[in-house]
């Protein structure tokens, strides 16, 4: 017996050596792999790219510390639209004088309020994105969607709404309807349909299917199982997903402003290529506050609703 269990041990042993040696082989092929195809990569970009990246990548410097203001007081003006002993005229700061917001008494800075408008677009299409999503994530599922034509439709148009980035869409109905935030929420809303409406239906499929069966069981129709059986037990993971979601159609609505979908980041474009440096800070330090205070927010009231404080220790 003893000599049974010091042969098998000497199996095993050799058996993982062998295997750890492959792991090792394949590990340097897909190392050596990857930095060919950088290697290959960087030399495209330099040589048939029209950009030249390394004959330009000493400007990328220069232009940061053109960015640099001559005052770091330039930065709290340009951000609240206060006067400035250094505008000469090229600077088109919008002074209060006549821009009264909302009521007589509250002025609202040009960039706060372009960042509300940011912040706007990313909620409408998050909402627009999760009522759609909502829907077909019960036709998509494979559990509640028996009918296997409907499931395919539903997932088929799912997948044809992320295909395309928000940006490319974007574009299309800028081209369309011209500058604004409608083309942008319209963009980001279609783009936000397919990716919830996925997240929504793989929540579906996982979920306990007694309830839904204790129902059909006692006559209960199809809308009555999904909204008795189903929703009160996706209801806080959908609602997970549709804060993640809005984390993400901010960074998007900001991009989507860069190429005229209105917000915070027709500004940042502006100011960039005016080489206004005071204000492509402010735009950048108002911009990053308000996203890591989005972050912070949706994480804790994700926390809250899938009951994720119970893991952390009492205070």
């Amino acid at each position: 017996m003893p000599n049974r269990l010091s042969d098998r041990a000497a199996i095993i042993e050799r058996h993982w050596r062998e295997q750890a040696r492959t792991r090792r082989l394949y590990t340097l092929i897909g190392g050596g792999g990857l930095i060919v195809v950088v290697a290959l990569s960087l030399v495209f970009a330099n040589e048939a790219n029209a950009g030249k990246f390394f004959e330009r990548l000493p400007f990328f410097f220069d232009f940061t510390k053109d960015l640099v203001p001559r005052d770091w007081l330039e930065v709290l003006r340009a951000m609240f639209d206060l006067p400035s002993p250094y505008d000469d005229g090229s600077l088109k700061y919008n002074y209060p004088e006549g821009r009264y917001l909302v009521t007589a008494d509250l002025y609202i800075p040009e960039y706060i309020e372009k960042m509300l408008e940011t912040l706007n677009i990313a909620l409408l299409s998050t909402v627009i994105g999760a009522l759609f999503g909502f829907v077909l994530s019960f036709l998509a599922a494979r559990n509640m969607m028996p009918n296997a034509l409907v499931r395919g439709v539903a997932r088929r148009f799912m997948e044809i709404l992320r295909a395309f980035p928000d940006v490319v869409i974007a574009g299309f109905f800028l081209a369309v309807l011209t500058l604004g935030p409608i083309p942008a929420i319209m963009a980001v809303s279609i783009h936000s349909i397919g990716a919830l409406g996925k997240m929504f239906f793989e929540v579906v499929e996982n979920a306990d299917m007694r309830p839904e069966e204790g129902l059909r069981a006692v006559g209960g129709s199809w809308i009555e199982r999904v909204r008795f059986a189903l929703v009160p037990q996706v209801l806080p993971n959908f609602a997970s997903y549709f804060l993640l979601r809005f984390e993400i159609n901010v960074r998007a609505s900001t991009i989507i402003g860069a190429v005229g979908g209105g917000g915070i980041g027709e500004l940042l474009r502006l100011s960039i290529s005016q080489g206004h440096g005071a204000k492509t800070i402010s735009i950048v330090i108002l911009l990053f506050g308000t996203i890591v205070a989005v972050d912070q927010f949706s994480a804790w009231l994700r926390r809250r609703l899938v009951g994720g404080d119970a893991f952390l220790p009492a205070t």
